[in-house]
């Protein structure tokens, strides 16, 4: 039975925006990818599993995010994130879950696939 979720795998047109967004601002790091036959890069998040893969040399669906509606990730440092994607220009939605309190901020990457980051209702806007 499942147990738990291995990782996500996005199709990407610009390898350099791509990984300015999920690297540069969202503080994700490059990491090893085994040679695969075709071109791509695996994302980290500290540990030893990739939670990203990106793949560079397919087309884009005509209906980007298909039946997948978004990606999330549990994230640390709101304030921060907030001020990153500022900076980038990046538009933002940033909602405070109901009853849990939990903050979701929710955006797109440059390829148009959403991503919803969960921060601790502790932390700060």
């Amino acid at each position: 039975m499942i147990h738990a979720m291995n990782h996500f795998t996005i199709t990407a047109e610009d390898r350099e925006a791509t990984l300015g967004f999920y690297c540069g601002v969202l503080g994700l790091q490059e990491g090893h990818r085994p040679p695969l036959g075709f071109p791509g890069s695996w994302l980290y998040a500290g540990g030893a599993q990739a939670l990203l893969h990106i793949v560079w040399d397919r087309p884009l669906p005509a209906t980007r995010t298909g039946v997948i509606d978004h990606m999330a990730f549990s994230a640390k440092g709101l304030r921060d994130v907030k001020a990153r994607l500022d900076a980038a220009g990046i538009r933002y939605d940033l909602r405070r879950q109901v009853g849990s309190g939990t903050w979701q901020l929710f955006c797109h990457d440059p390829n148009g696939a959403k991503v919803e980051l969960d921060f601790d209702p502790i932390e700060e806007a």
